[in-house]
């Protein structure tokens, strides 16, 4: 099925569970069906299994939007609680559409639990969610859900029988271009590899020492992940700042608590380190799964500030984790919503494209652990194998038989709405749901969006206004050292000259620039402590960064 031929079918507002390899389109496929839906003045609940992959579709947790929180069953008690809680109450009543990503990680049990409060709420103990149109979304070969004992598929739940949801399984592929490498994932996924797709995958051994800085790296075991981070912040110039965790309430509660939060209980850091943050807080500009780049810290609190992968710089705040009942706090906990990320397990790594990644997946213990990894990556080329096991290559056999059957139900959802389509009544459909859903049949006209002002603009304007570095960094309350990364990219796109930059730095540091430079060409530009070190730190670091930007404009060889 192509991406439109789904999306035509998600509009006549039946359930649908929306499939396909990695690389397919789920994702792209559920944003244009979201834009659809506001188009028409219908704004769905959109949600996900876990944080992180709330953070790929803009939303929020299953677990949050319906209340039940870290609960693991439903009891009478509970759902009298979460039907009192007005905000729930009313966010769930209001809801028309409701969108589950990464349902491969969720279990039938809190899919059954999720059912069951939106059909006490909504008062339509008869219908599958209260109503709702759902739409699940994700990949059975891919990571299942966490569990102790057996595990047991959202699609085994009794409420996924009740949706008895349609099914879009995305054939195109649009994240490998690679021929040989997909025929590798389509063994892996049917289950019929040899040792001809192991030579393939085992020919990109790499040593750890010869993979290239910044390429993310994948492992199965928080321990590796631990110790990666460790190391490289070890490497980092500069001192640390500590931010221990504090805890409150019930000693039993909070220890649950620490459990499942993502932030260390003694957090780590400084500039320069790469980070992740652990909690949803659109407010603040950040959510579960942003990554960053530590720039500094604020002065007074000592927040960690940080530069998130579309230039955005926030500082990071200590965040809660809290249990509630009653609409009492019984415990929680308070620490900076950051972890250390040069290294990630291949659990965090699901849902993202890579151009390249380093993985070892000597000690695959779970099913689909290496499918996940191996195809995160764009080409065989893009792979960089540190360790391996043919477990890693196995798949849950149930979902391997679960899968000819929804290829063929897929199938014949086609011929199916290809028959409405000639009738006319697949738009009839479409607009008996819009009108059930209180949109409006018209679409309203989607403006083309205002360019998103990034950091560097910001700095540059300020520039153009005249203000030096200094007056910036005031103004901007960021350190001199990252408005001199900001001059830097703005003289590498041309948009400033390394004159301007001279001229508008500190007189101090002006009047230095001739023994800077000398300390350039005899230690080079590409590493700034040999360099603070020759000059005795009678400079800092930030002014460094500026006087490097001047040295390179002037063409001096090192």
């Amino acid at each position: 099925m192509t991406q439109s031929e789904a999306l035509s079918i998600l509009k006549t507002g039946g359930n649908v569970f929306l499939t396909g390899e990695p690389g397919s389109g789920k994702t792209h496929t559920v944003n244009a069906y979201i834009a659809w839906l506001r188009s028409h003045g219908i704004e769905p609940s959109i949600t996900a299994s876990t944080g992180i992959a709330a953070t790929h579709v803009g939303g929020m947790t299953l677990h949050a939007w319906s209340g039940i929180g870290i609960a693991d069953r439903m009891t009478p008690e509970l759902l009298d609680t979460i039907s009192n809680k007005e905000h729930v109450a009313k966010r769930l009543q209001k809801a028309k559409v409701l969108i589950i990503d990464e349902v491969s990680m969720l279990s039938a049990n809190v899919l059954s639990m999720v059912d069951e409060v939106v059909r006490e709420v909504r008062h339509e103990p008869e219908r599958a969610f209260g109503g709702l149109q759902v739409v699940l979304v994700g990949d059975f070969f891919q990571l299942p859900p966490v569990s102790r004992s057996k595990v047991e598929f959202a699609f085994e739940s009794p409420a996924w029988s009740r949706l008895n949801p349609l099914i879009c399984y995305l054939t195109e592929q649009h994240r490998q271009d690679d021929a040989q490498f997909l025929s590798v994932l389509a063994a892996i996924r049917a289950g019929d590899w040899d040792h001809t797709h192991v030579s393939l995958i085992t020919a990109r051994e790499a040593e750890y020492d010869s993979i290239e800085e910044g390429v993310p790296q994948l492992f199965t075991h928080n321990a590796d992940v631990d110790r990666i981070n460790s190391e490289q912040l070890g490497k980092l110039p500069g001192s640390s700042k500590t931010f221990a965790m504090s805890a409150a309430g019930s000693a039993a509660l909070a220890e649950a608590l620490k459990r499942g939060c993502l932030s260390p209980e003694t957090l780590i850091l400084k500039e320069g380190a790469v980070v992740m943050a652990t909690k949803n807080n659109p407010a603040a500009g950040y959510a579960n799964g942003t990554l960053g780049i530590v720039i500094g810290f604020e002065r007074g609190t000592g927040h960690p500030i940080i530069e998130t992968r579309d230039g955005r710089e926030l500082t990071i705040a200590p965040a809660e984790w809290a249990v509630e009942e009653g609409g009492k706090v019984k415990a929680k906990l308070t620490q900076i919503p950051l972890k250390l990320a040069w290294a990630i397990t291949i659990h965090k790594s699901q849902g993202q494209s890579l151009d390249a990644a380093a993985m070892d997946l000597s000690r695959s213990f779970e099913y689909g652990q290496g499918y996940v990894a191996l195809s995160r990556v764009r080409s065989l080329s893009g792979v960089h194998l540190l360790g391996w096991s043919e477990n890693a290559l196995m798949v849950h056999p149930q979902v391997a038989a679960l899968d000819t059957n929804l290829r063929a139900s897929s199938d014949a959802a086609i011929q199916t709405f290809e028959a409405l389509d000639v009738t006319g009544e697949r738009e009839i459909m479409e607009q008996n749901f819009i009108k059930a859903s209180g949109g409006t049949l018209e679409a309203a006209p989607v403006g083309e969006r205002p360019e998103k002002r990034s950091t560097y603009d910001e700095t540059f304007e300020l520039l153009e206004l005249g203000k030096t570095f200094a007056e910036i960094a005031k103004e901007r309350k960021l350190t001199l050292g990252t408005i001199a990364d900001h001059a830097a990219k703005l003289v590498s796109a041309g948009r400033i000259t390394p004159e301007l930059v001279e001229a508008r730095m500190p007189a101090r540091l002006k009047g230095a620039l001739p023994s800077i430079f000398k300390a350039f060409e005899e230690n080079g530009t590409e590493k700034l402590t040999p360099v603070h070190a020759y000059l005795k730190a009678r400079y800092s670091f930030d002014e460094l960064k500026l006087a490097r930007i001047v040295y390179a404009g002037e063409g001096v060889e090192n």
